[in-house]
């Protein structure tokens, strides 16, 4: 009998079969604006991916991005940082930190983690709702973090340089941070964990292009002792923990490993991809993230082609612990489009037939 998705992702996920690699293509509001209907007639022919997808459905001009997200946006988030939009359909930048200075720490207040998320509110009955019809449905049941829950949350409120130092001379008031943001996040997990979440996912960037962020040890002095606190009832629970970073992250890739972390989310270029096999395969689930700075807004569709061929080939096996993901970012053209969604069409089963 063959698997339902959400048991072959799972297969995946724990490397113990599966019958095709689990695949997903994450095209960003800016690409709609810049394509249009040039992106629809490519997206129409490839249902695989965009089930039910119509073309003219889309009403660009009615689009109202959230201010997070819209050139010129101002946004104050839940802990009080604040956001300004560069681009459309694009994540904008925290550029107003409210604890630029340690003396505003005092009067502080977290976001409340039974009515409010860091970006919006928060309805935990409805939530509680959805996981059960997906339950019933036999679907997956995932959920998540807000992209940039610790590391980068301590840039938005302190600032990078200010982190940096902190980290670097031992800060003591630093580690109060960490524990309160870990103490609110921890709500979020001990719920999902009572609605029997199958995948829940921690996602921030931890790397920079050419390295990571911080080294081994200052990881494992400030971070991973909040992972541990994080991922520990989620193991206990049988939960997958799929780990989301952008850069270069194999300076601290075992500690990772290390922490929980079953799924690994990373860029493929950047990381290398014999680099990743060497490091990882065999060790963890792989979700391997396409280029999106080279070769799929630059390159010809031969290339994109070759690309995630060697991905497929080098990275994965009959036994799964691969994933791919790919996100379409300006200024990757329609046909680069239509060739990412051909060659992930083409190499799905490729270990399987």
């Amino acid at each position: 009998m063959a698997l339902s998705d959400r048991e072959n992702y799972l297969h995946t996920a724990t490397i113990s079969g599966g019958e095709w690699i689990p695949m997903r293509v994450v095209i960003s509001g800016a690409t709609w604006d810049q394509l249009r209907g040039d992106l629809e007639d490519v997206v129409v022919h490839h249902p695989q991916f965009f089930p039910g997808f119509e073309k003219g459905a889309r009403d660009y001009d009615a689009i109202e991005y959230h201010p997070q997200r819209k050139a010129g946006g101002v946004f104050r988030d839940n802990y009080g940082c604040v956001w300004h939009g560069e681009v459309d359909g694009i994540t904008g930048i925290v550029d107003e930190h409210p604890l630029a200075d340690w003396n505003a720490l005092d009067d502080f207040v977290m976001p409340d983690p039974e009515t409010q998320r860091p970006l919006n509110d928060v309805n935990w009955e409805a939530e509680r709702e959805r996981m059960a019809r997906l339950k019933e449905q036999g679907a997956l049941r995932t959920a998540g973090t807000e992209h940039g829950f610790l590391f980068l949350r301590l840039y938005y409120l302190r600032g990078f340089e200010n982190l940096m130092l902190d980290m670097a001379s031992d800060e003591p008031r630093l580690q109060k941070l960490i524990d309160m943001i870990t103490d609110y996040t921890l709500y979020q997990v001990e719920r999902y964990i009572e609605m029997e979440v199958d995948v829940f996912g921690l996602a921030e960037d931890l790397g920079a292009q050419d390295r990571s962020v911080m080294g081994p040890r200052m990881f494992e002095r400030w971070i991973a002792p909040a992972y541990r606190r994080l991922i520990a009832p989620l193991e206990a629970a049988g939960v997958q923990v799929h780990n989301h970073s952008d850069g270069y992250v194999m300076d601290i890739i075992d500690q990772l490993l290390e922490v929980g972390m079953t799924i690994c989310n990373i860029q493929d270029l950047v990381n290398g991809i014999d680099n990743i096999r060497d490091t990882l395969k065999g060790r963890v689930c792989i979700d391997i993230d396409v280029d999106r700075q080279s070769v799929v807004p630059h390159g010809d569709p031969s290339e994109i082609m070759d690309l995630i061929e060697c991905e497929v080939r080098t990275l994965g096996s009959p036994q799964g612990g691969l994933m791919m993901t790919c996100g379409i970012y300006p200024p990757t053209p329609p046909e680069n489009v239509d060739a990412v969604l051909n060659a992930l069409e083409r190499y799905r089963r490729f270990w399987w037939e």
